[in-house]
């Protein structure tokens, strides 16, 4: 399938092809350049242009669609720094056809990029306030590029905290980051596990519980919310036990997407498009909606 994206480039002139990848349909050749295991079933792509050095931007909390020819495509959120745009990242847990074939992938192998698509985190509107952040499992990867803006714009936040939640200690995404941002002075972090493992000493239990262990205002605080469902249901509820309105809570509601741009209709949630009108909500705007479990 390489070859035929090098031919298609080769019989296009320069401008026409510039005409193919603005289609949002379309998806623009990147060459993998690292895959680094991350859990047992979770890895990292990082990618760069196949065509051009051009930088990607992007807003912390959107997504792309990713596409392995031959294969499939699949919508996963950008994990990465929105200040380095000269490579693309994205952390993938390995649960299907298309994501079983990216964790297979090489060095030099091309995939298919289509993006960036929806809305993202509010990192603006949040600046002067505390920011809160609750994570679970690979929901850290969607939050991660919201951390990096904020801490390299540490002064125009209050109280920065994070907590994190994962079945395992095994399971733990970014390790290291974890480690060197717990070492920071301005902000906090908590990590939690559902089953401690090994030499586990830290926190055992949902990350829910972390809530009224941690210092912040919650009428001066806004708050970003990424993971399972039923966890972020929960994590709601204990944000609102605390203090905190609805209309300072947002979450990540990342499924069914197909297309990315609202013509297929399989994310239609009520009256709104995941892919385009989210996939990050201000929780006031689908409150009617998420509590019903069968939508």
């Amino acid at each position: 399938m390489e070859t035929l994206v090098s031919d298609v480039k080769q019989e296009l002139p320069t401008d026409s092809m510039a005409v193919l990848t603005a289609d949002p349909m379309i998806p623009e050749p990147f060459r993998v350049v690292q895959r680094k295991p991350e859990t047992e079933d979770t890895f990292t792509l990082v990618l760069e242009r196949a065509q051009s050095d051009r930088p990607f931007e992007f807003q912390p909390g959107q997504f792309n669609m990713l596409y392995v020819f031959g294969v499939g495509e699949v919508p996963i959120s950008i994990s990465g720094d929105p200040a380095q745009p000269q490579r693309l990242v994205h952390t993938i847990r390995a649960v299907g056809t298309v994501t079983r074939a990216m964790q297979k992938l090489r060095k030099g192998a091309i995939v298919g990029v289509r993006g960036p698509f929806g809305r993202g985190w509010p990192v603006l509107e949040a600046q002067q306030q505390d920011v809160v952040i609750v994570a679970g499992g690979i929901g850290l990867a969607p939050l991660r590029p919201a951390l990096y803006h904020i801490l390299r714009h540490r002064d125009a936040y209050g109280r920065v905290v994070l907590l994190y939640g994962a079945r395992t200690p095994e399971d733990i995404l970014y390790i290291k980051e974890l480690e060197k941002w717990r070492g920071r002075f301005d902000m906090e972090v908590k990590v939690t596990v559902d089953r401690a493992l090994g030499d586990w000493h830290g926190h055992v239990g949902v990350v829910t519980q972390l809530i009224p262990k941690t210092s912040f205002d919650p009428q001066n605080a806004i708050a970003m919310i990424c993971g399972p469902e039923i966890m972020m249901r929960f994590t709601i509820y204990e944000l609102q036990r605390s203090g905190m309105p609805n209309d300072r809570i947002y979450v990540s509601m990342e499924r069914n997407m197909k297309c990315a741009i609202g013509f297929c209709g399989h994310c239609q949630y009520g009256p709104k498009f995941i892919c385009k009108d989210g996939p990050v909500f201000r929780y006031t705007e689908i409150e009617n909606l998420f509590g019903i479990r069968e939508i």
